[in-house]
């Protein structure tokens, strides 16, 4: 399994404020990119597997969805986010 409780623990104490902030804006963010980072490799290496690509689409669509919600509400935290995420933006 490429997603245990300990990393998810590991990426919501990291970008959330603490790692029971499991809601956060930023802790789902990274979640979505830890994912899609998974999911890019996976179809690296298997360029037919069609359903993963859509999921790939699905989450890249929610997590650009998120991050226009924190751009709109606090730009501060989604300048923080993006510059800790390593995303283009």
């Amino acid at each position: 399994m490429y997603l245990t409780a300990e990393k998810k623990q590991e990426l919501f104490a990291t970008y959330g404020k603490d790692a029971a902030n499991t809601g956060s804006s930023e802790s789902q963010i990274a979640l979505f990119t830890y994912r899609i980072n998974h999911l890019t490799e996976h179809l690296k290496i298997n360029k037919k597997d069609h359903s993963t690509q859509m999921a790939l689409l699905k989450l890249v669509g929610k997590r650009r969805r998120l991050l226009d919600y924190l751009k709109e509400r606090d730009i501060n935290r989604y300048r923080d986010i993006l510059k800790a995420l390593n995303l283009r933006k």
